[in-house]
């Protein structure tokens, strides 16, 4: 009986051990929400700061006490900065400045500024955001100030602007810089300030040219502060990291103990509750690894930053005792909700929390930096100020061979999450308005030992319905993209009781709910929980039944993230986004196996199917949800949509017993299909453009024609497609089209399901895979990424990697 206990505990463990990703370019620390997300960006913890997805310093510093040794497990300091000139995120600076060219010498500190303006920063051309208003082209910027002395340790310059920049320090050009910085660059500038700088009287000055959109400038000069002399720390050495659905698992040695660190983030997609609970955990278990007994410690700082957008914003942070909980809480002082909207940016509204179970073991503090010996008792229950920490030091006592667990607990709350129609939202776990944030961490910590059970089965499943679908490097992709596509939406309810899973769209434009990032991101959602995908439909079906969006198609968005009160994007995407919320609309029935959500939404649907009856076979010269290639006319591709669009609603029809419409459509998009083979047939492939021969592209629209079955393309099309793309494949992928060497990976795993047999489908996925193990694009994973050099094009952080599912959701959809 034992050995046969044995052989069952060693196979459990080599499945586990398989169902974990070994490798990412960013690994998921606490993720939720757009905002609450932490990641660490090196394959070792201790290598660098905790990030947010945007690069933004969200520090988490973790140490271990082993009898009298230290040892770091996670994180590293950030550096501390000091200003020795501030910005205008310390102090409204004055300066003197022109919006008409001035003579050659306006930089140097002998010019004559008398007869410019005067005016305070910031100076951007933002109402919201202006002490001066600047809404020309160009601008011509003088700062005077007086220095005692130039004993200064290491110097930066603190800049971020909007556009062009070209900075002068007493008449010396220091940096110049095309395009943006759209939050502070901390810039390595020591010798040329230092060599610049002079005793008295000093002139930095700056020339800003805005050449489009938002415009603005801030400039301050700074001194890293070199911390003084701690107690001796010592670099725990990590043995190994894996990742699964829902949490990081980090092993280290730290000198005679071992130390299992997991990062558990519970995204249950089953379990709405559980999901939108904004409350992460970090468990440490330690053992003895000599056999004998050791004093152990443990010690979490956490940054204030967590808190905010800008590095000089000011923060209240306190500490409290609540349903047997020790707790930490920081939050800006200015609390402004939902003032803020766009990419690069953090929230600085609501607050964040440390909590740990309540006991004699447990010392919680506030501090202004690293304290020098982090393990001693601090003193500080409430402090205000800048880039706060937030101290707690748990005893775990006597050590031996067997595991202590010491348990953290993270969260956030936001308060109001979007701002909906001009309704500002309570997010999903206080939409009643009567729950609060302790409440949810009291639940976190007592329901601890059955959330991580839930968590394991649930991991369990991702990794084995992938591998299943499409063997171990697929699984392991889909692995990677599973909290990050849930973390990029938030979960709210609508005032009219609709559920809400608003996307934001990370590193791009910052839109919020674009149905084109819903598209691709779909089916994760399908497979697991089709609710949400309803959730991301139906905010946009709102925008048009309500007529606040009159056309006769789908809008593109419905905002900038967290404000949704209506499409911010620039530009229309008529044929793309109608027939992105038809294909959509009919997976969802089809996953559910009824018709009850088409029907709810069937004049708009019709209204949509009629423009692209008229429209969507051979498009106008538009954009697609590529929309970083430029406008195309004739795109062959997405006329496929438009097709696969028709004949799902002519489908939809047909179950709604509308004989006469279900057959029109079926019919339209049989003469539709025909003809497209017809026009887009170019030899061995099909075009890019009806009118581009001699180009080719990914078809990932046609996926849809293969998962929901609607028998439009006969298969070879499908078989002449993919040998063709096999010809054209670069070692970290396929290209997108002929146009250029990058790709979408969400679209090359669409493009994979297409192939008919295993090997061709592995020749499509295994070179994805290599991007996302190989890549020195150190960021949250990219779906935008040069096929040559295996590095991000742009993008990261995206919801879109939920596309990754396709196969899967391929697989469930066979029986369907």
């Amino acid at each position: 009986m034992k050995k046969i206990v044995i052989s069952l505990f060693s196979i459990l463990y080599c499945f586990l051990s398989l169902a974990q990703s070994t490798k990412a370019p960013s690994y998921p620390l606490i993720t939720h929400d757009p905002y609450f997300s932490i990641w660490s960006n090196t394959d070792e913890l201790t290598k660098s700061s905790t990030k947010h997805w945007t690069g933004a310093d969200h520090s988490l510093i973790g140490m271990i006490k082993v009898d009298n040794e230290i040892y770091r497990f996670l994180g590293e300091e950030s550096p501390r900065f000091e200003s020795i000139l501030p910005a205008s995120d310390i102090s409204n600076f004055e300066a003197n400045y022109t919006e008409t060219e001035p003579s050659d010498d306006w930089s140097k500190e002998t010019f004559d500024d008398s007869q410019w303006k005067v005016g305070k920063a910031p100076f951007t051309d933002n109402p919201k955001n202006a002490i001066t208003l600047w809404k020309s082209r160009n601008i011509w910027v003088r700062r005077t100030f007086e220095l005692q002395s130039l004993n200064f340790q290491e110097l930066f310059l603190k800049l971020k602007h909007d556009d062009n920049v070209w900075v002068y320090l007493n008449g010396k050009l220091i940096y110049e810089k095309g395009c943006c910085a759209s939050r502070y660059s901390i810039l390595a500038l020591d010798k040329l300030l230092k060599s610049n700088l002079k005793l008295g009287k000093n002139t930095l000055a700056l020339h800003v040219e805005n050449t489009a959109g938002l415009g603005f400038f801030d400039v301050g000069i700074v001194e890293k502060i070199v911390p003084k002399n701690s107690t001796p720390i010592q670099e725990a050495i990590q043995k190994s990291v894996s990742v699964n659905a829902t949490q990081t698992i980090y092993h280290f040695e730290c000198g005679k103990t071992n130390l299992n660190l997991t990062f558990t983030s519970p995204l249950l997609i089953d379990d709405l509750a559980i999901m939108s609970r904004p409350v992460s955990y970090i468990s440490a278990k330690v053992k003895s690894n000599d056999g004998k007994n050791h004093q152990v410690k443990i010690y979490l700082g956490a940054s204030s930053d967590i808190a905010i957008n800008e590095p000089g914003q000011i923060v209240k942070a306190q500490k409290s005792v609540n349903n047997q909980l020790a707790i930490l809480r920081a939050g800006t002082t200015e609390q402004a909700v939902l003032q803020k909207k766009g990419d690069d940016i953090r929230i600085d509204w609501g607050y964040m929390y440390v909590a740990t179970a309540l006991n004699k073991s447990v010392n919680q503090s506030i501090s202004k930096s690293l304290p020098i010996n982090p393990f001693e008792i601090q003193k500080g229950d409430i402090l205000e100020g800048r880039n706060l920490l937030l101290n707690t030091v748990l005893n775990i006592g006597n050590v031996n061979s067997s595991e202590k667990e010491g348990l953290f607990l993270i969260g956030y709350d936001d308060l109001y999450s979007v701002q909906y129609f001009n309704n500002n939202l309570l997010p999903w776990w206080n939409n009643s308005g009567k729950n609060n944030i302790e409440q949810q961490l009291s639940l976190a910590a007592k329901d601890y030992n059955t959330i991580i059970k839930k968590c394991t089965i649930l991991n369990q499943k991702i990794y084995q319905d992938a591998l299943n679908a499409g063997g171990e490097k697929y699984a392991k992709l889909c692995e990677l993209a599973y909290r990050q596509s849930i973390a990029a939406h938030k979960l709210v309810k609508s005032p009219e009781g609709d559920i809400l899973f608003l996307s934001k769209e990370n590193f791009s434009n910052g839109s919020i709910n674009t149905v084109d990032v819903t598209y691709p991101s779909a089916p994760l959602f399908l497979t697991y929980n089709p609710d949400l995908l309803k959730g991301m439909l139906n905010g946009i079906f709102y925008y048009s039944e309500s007529g606040k969006f009159a056309k006769p198609f789908a809008a593109h968005d419905l905002g900038t993230y967290p404000i949704a009160n209506g499409q911010t994007y620039s530009e229309d995407m008529p044929v793309e986004e109608s027939g992105n919320m038809i294909i959509l609309t009919a997976a969802i029935c089809k996953a559910e196996g009824n018709i009850d959500y088409a029907k709810k939404h069937w004049k708009t649907l019709s209204i949509w199917a009629d423009y692209l009856s008229k429209e969507g076979f051979d498009p106008a010269n538009q954009l697609c949800t590529d929309d970083f290639a430029g406008h195309l006319a004739h795109n062959i591709n997405l006329s496929a949509k438009a097709i696969v669009a028709l004949a799902c609603f002519g489908t939809l029809a047909e179950q709604m017993g509308e004989q006469q419409t279900a057959e029109k459509f079926k019919q339209l998009a049989k003469g539709f299909t025909a003809k497209w083979i017809e026009m887009g047939k170019d030899g061995n492939h099909y075009s890019l453009a009806f009118d581009k021969k001699g180009t080719w592209s990914q078809k990932y629209n046609l996926v849809w024609d293969k998962v929901l079955k609607l028998n439009l393309f006969p298969k070879e099309v499908y078989d002449l497609e993919i040998q063709y793309y096999l010809t054209q494949q670069k070692e970290y992928g396929l290209p997108l089209d002929s146009r250029a060497d990058y790709t979408k990976s969400d679209w090359v795993i669409w493009t994979s399901v297409l192939a008919s047999d295993k090997k061709d489908f592995d020749a499509l996925i295994n070179p994805i895979y290599h991007f996302a193990t190989a890549t020195k694009s150190r960021v949250p994973l990219s779906d935008w990424h040069w096929t040559t050099t295996g590095l991000m094009r742009g993008f990261q952080a995206r919801s879109v990697v939920a596309g990754y599912y396709m196969k899967v959701l391929e697989q469930k959809m066979i029986n369907k």
